[in-house]
């Protein structure tokens, strides 16, 4: 019985699919460990910015995965106006941390920070109904431009997951790193091979797991922190007091959420091509509002603004599991793990090399996504200046990471993320050369596709049924090279001026 087969019950979209509950937790918990490096990375970067001691940095880390945990139920499982029904994993938006730190570092401290993400997250509430109707703007010139993007934005997160994930730490960028990150990675080459599609669409889990069991042979993972701390601990509401408002903050965290409202845009658009399910405007501002509203109530709760987990996006392509149900299910995992430290603790244990090389796989799938829409696309005209200009823009800041640091700031949190460039550069484009046709001439600019490969008829009248072509030669049925003459070669042939060439074998000129 096929995989497909497996899956008990089905509703009329792909996204509605019902799982056994083990295999929804297993698939839920595949989900959990591919994101949770990305979404205890913020807490930890602003709390130390912030000079939190390490109980109150816990504290953090627990809010990020509770919060993270019931936004994704939000979003996947869905009530009226709120939630996308798409298999989206929502958690800590890691694009937001370079201004978070900024708002801590400017003397306002994390609640200002919390009351700029606060008021920022309202704003974002309010527009996400008219930023939803771009939804005919993004084509597959353009969803495929930005699904790409995805991916090769979140490969250099992968190389520095391989490498330790700490460029302070001692031994980042080591062979044992890398080497783990690389058999972690081959782990899930092998098992993606084998053929039980129960354990190739587990490979992910299973890699990360036999990678953390190897390295904890070889003494590179630490589990003595386990068991210190408390067991279990609810998320005390405004536990580090109450918002502060300082417009600056306010400002600058607004158009991080105009960035985080593009790329959760993008990833409801690639999630949605990936499992097959109609997109359209209505469920792009159902998603929208989903991340808006838990972005608010997150400060509440000592956490910051929430959005789709791009790399999960690739989870989801690489096992071809588009269940919603089972994302919900990594999200319950989530909310217990907020409740339970414990666990927190151990999943945090897991080494970042094996994340590493996980994630290479996981994000190049991505990438691999957005190239199967661009093949969907007709390169008549202007789409392939559209999608060369796009593709090299977005990739500025991730090959130069300081291009836009002489810009204002306000233009570098924009177009610091690879994905919201190319984002706006293919939205852009796409409505100047597709949208207004003023001006327009087919194929007038040399970056227009080559037309298609023809041959006239009176250049094949004289072939025959088994002729081919075969290392610049052209051969009959049987074997033998047939001339190729020019013109006035034909025709002193046929007046007899010249000689018929003798037909010989092909590869035997003795013959």
């Amino acid at each position: 019985m096929s995989a497909t087969q497996d899956e008990s019950i089905k509703g009329n979209r792909p996204e509605d699919a019902k799982l056994p509950l083990g295999k929804s937790f297993a698939y839920g918990l595949q989900h959990v460990l591919t994101m949770y490096g990305g979404i205890i990375a913020p807490p930890l970067i602003i709390g130390n910015a912030a000079g939190l001691a390490p109980d109150e940095i816990g504290l953090l880390v627990a809010c990020c995965l509770f919060v993270g945990g019931l936004a994704t139920i939000l979003q996947t499982v869905g009530i009226p106006f709120f939630g996308a029904q798409l298999p989206l994993v929502q958690g800590t938006s890691f694009a937001s941390v370079a201004t978070m730190v900024a708002i801590v570092n400017g003397g306002g401290g994390i609640q200002a920070v919390f009351g700029a993400v606060l008021v920022a997250a309202l704003i974002g509430f309010l527009i996400a109904p008219f930023f939803a109707r771009i939804i005919r703007f993004f084509p597959p010139v353009v969803t495929g431009v930005v699904i790409t993007m995805i991916g090769i934005s979140l490969t250099p997160v992968a190389a520095n997951w391989a490498m330790g994930g700490d460029a302070k730490a001692e031994g980042y960028g080591s062979l044992a790193n890398i080497g783990l990150a690389a058999g972690t990675l081959l782990v899930v080459l092998l098992l993606s091979k084998v053929g039980n599609a129960a354990i190739s669409r587990m490979s992910i889990l299973l890699a990360i797991v036999l990678g953390t069991v190897a390295a904890a042979l070889l003494g590179m993972a630490d589990f003595s922190q386990v068991g210190h701390g408390a067991i279990f601990a609810f998320p005390q509401p405004l536990a580090f007091g109450m918002p502060v408002f300082e417009i600056g903050g306010i400002i600058s965290m607004t158009i991080v959420v105009l960035v985080i409202l593009t790329e959760t845009t993008a990833d409801i658009l690639a999630v949605g091509e990936i499992a097959g399910s109609k997109v359209d405007s209505k469920r792009i501002a159902d998603g929208l509002r989903a991340d808006m509203a838990s972005s608010a109530v997150a400060p509440i709760f000592n956490t910051f603004t929430q959005s789709a987990f791009a790399q999960n996006v690739g989870l989801v392509a690489i096992t071809g599991i588009t269940s919603r149900f089972v994302v919900a299910a990594g999200g319950g995992i989530l909310v217990v793990l907020g409740l339970l430290p414990i666990l927190g603790r151990v999943v945090a244990a897991i080494p970042t090399p094996v994340l590493g090389g996980a994630g290479i796989v996981l994000f190049g799938t991505v990438a691999a996504s957005g190239i199967r829409t661009l093949s969907k696309v007709k390169y008549d005209g202007m789409n392939l200046v559209i999608v060369a200009a796009s593709i090299a823009f977005g990739c500025i800041p991730i090959v130069k990471p300081d291009f836009y640091a002489g810009f204002p700031t306000w233009f570098e949190t924009i177009f610091h993320s690879g994905i919201s460039s190319a984002a706006v550069m293919a939205v852009l484009l796409n409505l100047l050369f597709n949208e207004l046709k003023f001006g327009n001439t087919k194929n007038a600019s040399v970056f227009s596709a080559a037309p298609p490969r023809m041959v006239k008829t009176e250049e094949i009248c004289g072939l025959l049924e088994g002729d081919h072509y075969v290392g610049g030669k052209l051969i009959d049925k049987e074997g033998y090279e047939i001339p190729v003459v020019t013109p006035d070669e034909f025709e002193q042939i046929q007046t007899g001026a010249i000689e018929m060439p003798v037909p010989r074998l092909a590869g035997n000129p003795e013959h």
